[in-house]
């Protein structure tokens, strides 16, 4: 397993897990990153930080720090 953070720009992941706890795993889940979703790694900022992803039909930016509370397969 990896995190969505380390996943490739172009790769086609699925959520397997969500680490965290309280509002911050509540504000990453109401985003759309729940467990079973297919996610699509569309841009990833020079610096890393934010990464652009596709997720259940609308594209969305996602801070360095809650992408690497998500893992991936």
């Amino acid at each position: 397993m990896k995190t969505l953070r380390e996943a490739a720009c172009g790769e086609r992941v699925t959520v397997i897990r969500l680490e965290g706890e309280g509002a911050l795993r509540r504000r990453i889940m109401d985003m759309g990153l729940t467990k079973g979703a297919v996610v699509y790694v569309r841009k990833v900022a020079p610096l890393g930080d934010p990464v652009e992803i596709t997720i259940r039909g609308y594209e969305l930016s996602i801070r360095r720090e809650d992408a690497e509370r998500v893992l991936v397969d």
